[in-house]
């Protein structure tokens, strides 16, 4: 079994702490189901988000979902002019025995556009 990285974004319509968790859900969910993971495959996951969003940190939405004994950390993304409001960016770290052409990163919405090199 390999370690292995999943990339993954979304951006969130308003900064509210019951929409962040509902987004975000549905990004990690959408991750898992696309790569054949479960929350056992998980060995951690960084969180990022804009600094425009204040609501909530991105990993409750993790716990809300069960994911309880995976180390999950928060941070902020850089500041840069002209750079896409309100996304919340996700970085895990998972063991897998998918090569790493097949990692399906998920950019859901209009974080798709971050990334249309890798977005699935």
């Amino acid at each position: 079994m390999a370690v292995r990285a999943v990339r993954g974004a979304v951006q969130l319509e308003r900064d509210e702490a019951g929409h962040m968790d509902e987004q975000v859900g549905e990004l990690l969910t959408t991750i898992l189901e696309r790569n054949g993971l479960t929350a056992d495959d998980l060995i951690s996951i960084w969180f990022t988000a804009t600094p425009d969003l204040h609501s909530d940190f991105p990993a409750a939405a993790a716990r809300a979902l069960g994911i309880v004994d995976v180390p999950l950390i928060c941070a902020q993304e850089l500041d840069i002019a002209g750079a896409m409001p309100r996304v919340v960016r996700v970085l895990a770290h998972i063991e897998s025995d998918l090569p790493r052409s097949r990692i399906a990163h998920v950019y859901l919405g209009a974080a798709a556009a971050l990334r249309k090199d890798i977005a699935q």
